[in-house]
């Protein structure tokens, strides 16, 4: 139950700091944040809870993340699905109050953009649905591979978080234009549910292309890992 707890305070976070940028920071009048800043943001929120809570649930945040440690065997299968449940349950929670605080500027047009990912024409850069898909399955499977190497018991070090923060800021600085951004279904699902038309139509990507990242991430740090292990 604690480690739950965890995953669904560290989801809430990561949607709260990573979306709430881009949300409310990334075109603010004069001084905003631009893309550098939201990707920047994401990779400081699994900083911070890295250290927070990675000794209470290994801090996931992401079913992704989840399904990849589990396929590699470093996460037991029995607490698949309640990991997942409580990550995109935090990711809700925090979509709805970040939509609680976006509602308080005047004039504010959610169907202008709450953060949500998207392909074709919800592409930032109109990137289509087959590069968006190359995109998020191999950024997602690099993501894991990186997680998984970095946090191998006989190599596992205090500035494990901090490779992987970065790992997630450079998937930003790459995928923003093209999806948002997404390698993650419960950050997805956490802003598409307010958005809802569209971004619920093309959520389905934000699950399936992740996942199948995170079994080849998996599948990647098995192979590579076989002599040394």
């Amino acid at each position: 139950m604690k480690a739950l707890i965890a995953e669904f305070l560290g989801t809430f976070w990561l949607v709260l700091g990573g979306c709430g940028s881009a949300i409310i920071a990334a075109t603010f009048p004069d001084t905003g944040i631009g893309f550098l800043g939201v990707a920047l943001a994401f990779g400081l929120t699994v900083v911070t809870m890295a250290y927070a809570i990675g000794h209470i649930s290994g801090c996931h945040l992401n079913p992704a993340v989840t399904f990849g440690l589990s396929i590699a065997g470093r996460h037991s299968w029995k607490c698949f699905a309640p990991y997942i449940a409580v990550q995109v349950l935090g990711a809700i929670a925090a979509g709805g109050i970040l939509y609680l605080i976006a509602n308080g500027q005047a004039g504010f047009d959610i169907s202008k953009g709450f953060a949500t990912n998207g392909y074709g024409e919800h592409s930032p850069g109109h990137y289509s649905l087959l590069a968006a898909t190359i995109a998020e399955t191999l950024l997602t499977a690099f993501f894991v591979y990186i997680i998984l190497n970095v946090t191998r018991d006989d190599t596992q070090t205090n500035v494990a978080p901090i490779a992987i923060g970065l790992s997630l800021t450079l998937i930003h600085l790459i995928a923003i234009p093209i999806t948002n951004t997404s390698v993650n279904p419960a950050r997805s699902t956490g802003v598409a549910i307010y958005q809802g038309g569209w971004a619920i139509e093309q959520l389905w990507l934000f699950w399936v292309a992740p996942l199948v990242g995170g079994l080849i991430g998996a599948l990647l740090y098995k192979t590579t890992q076989t002599d040394v292990d």
